[in-house]
């Protein structure tokens, strides 16, 4: 009799050992496949993604070559003023017109007419 308890206690001992083995191998299946779906989730989304970076690189790159074909024609269109060294080292005499208007101007007066001049009603002396 003890001999058939003892057998019966391992067989229990062992169906039990089944039975959580069982589980564990289940549960690790389910939790693979929950894996596996969000992965795949992941991948259809970054495919998504990438499939609309590809679209607007597309588009980009028409349109920059467009720009490009009128940058060039915009290019042709360009007038340069070469400088020429009569436009440098001017020298203004401090006595003269142009250097009391210039003066005028950097202090913000409003200028006033040159002294050489005469007002419009005057009339000559001589």
């Amino acid at each position: 009799m003890i001999f058939g308890l003892k057998a019966k206690l391992i067989a229990v001992a062992v169906a039990v050992s089944a039975a959580f083995g069982a589980g564990w191998l289940v549960k690790g299946k389910f939790e693979d496949s929950k894996d596996l779906a969000a992965l795949q989730a992941q991948n259809a989304l970054a495919a998504e993604i990438r499939e609309g970076q590809a679209q607007i690189s597309k588009q980009v790159e028409q349109r920059l070559s467009e720009l490009r074909a009128n940058e060039r024609i915009i290019d042709r269109g360009i007038i340069r003023e070469i400088e020429k060294p009569v436009y440098r080292n001017v020298c203004v005499p401090p006595d003269s017109d142009a250097f009391r208007l210039l003066r005028d101007l950097a202090s913000g007066q409003a200028p006033g007419k040159p002294d050489d001049e005469m007002p419009a009603g005057a009339t000559d002396a001589d």
